[in-house]
């Protein structure tokens, strides 16, 4: 069973405090697109590498720039391939997807079938992991695809909340109330990468392609959308060191823990 992954690297780094886009923005003397590719290119497992392919999903302006930075990554130029992304996450997960080379004989399931069929039981695993996430483990990204690998059609790795978590309501004069404490033990803060079989995440974003291009509405993760298909998501245990930089703070804790 191969393993394609697509990087989404398409964010801007306005809330870095850069001008470069978000992927390109160096840690550790390396754009994070560089870390984040590497990680899933360093995966495996007692077979070997785990990952084929990995297709970035970069700002089109900028597709000469990360295919430069991305260049010395593996001696196979076809291993890592950049493509214009869009202008949601949802949006640039779908312009991986389509550039993904479907599985040689499978037809695939209508866009409503949500359960596994023998054509999905032989289809590719695909990963979904954000830039911003320059330094998962590589053994994070081998226990996503052992679980899809197991028979869970879609897979999670997260963390348990450690914060209480307060529902309020609407704020009124810089002050929200509070309505209820969410409990906290049915709670997981959920990382990248995601691992789905290739066939259902296409279903899940043919679904959903009216809202690709809308902020307001497009998914935040790709797990979302395949929940909305009626389907199955498994959560499995995270990784701290898979931690998201969103801020110029997070860069500078990334700069000084870099994986530790």
């Amino acid at each position: 069973m191969s393993v394609v992954a697509v990087l989404t690297a398409a964010g801007s780094g306005s809330r870095l405090g850069h001008a470069l886009p978000k992927a390109l923005v160096p840690v550790r003397g390396e754009p994070l697109v560089v870390h984040a590719a590497r990680r899933l290119l360093d995966a495996r497992d007692a077979r070997g590498p785990l990952v084929d392919t990995v297709v970035v999903t970069a700002p089109p302006e900028h597709l000469a720039a990360f295919g430069t930075a991305l260049a010395a990554l593996t001696v196979d130029p076809g291993r890592v391939r950049v493509v214009a992304g869009g202008a949601t996450r949802q949006a640039s997960v779908a312009a991986g997807l389509a550039a993904l080379v479907p599985p040689a004989g499978s037809s695939g399931a209508g866009p409503s079938d949500t359960t596994s069929s023998d054509d999905d039981e032989a289809a590719d695993v695909v990963l979904v992991h954000d830039a911003a996430r320059p330094f998962v483990p590589p053994e994070l990204v081998a226990r996503v695809v052992a679980a899809v690998e197991a028979g869970h059609d879609a897979v999670v790795p997260g963390l348990p909340v450690t914060d209480t978590v307060k529902r309020v309501g609407a704020e009124l004069a810089g002050a929200a109330p509070v309505v209820g404490t969410v409990e906290r033990a049915q709670l997981r803060a959920v990382q990248t990468p995601q691992g789905f079989r290739l066939g259902l995440l296409r279903r899940a974003h043919d679904e959903a392609a009216r809202h690709a291009h809308d902020e307001s509405l497009a998914a935040t993760d790709d797990a979302g959308l395949v929940e909305r298909l009626g389907a199955t998501v498994v959560v499995v245990p995270g990784d701290e060191r898979a931690a998201k930089i969103t801020t110029a703070r997070d860069l500078r804790v990334a700069e000084l823990l870099g994986d530790a």
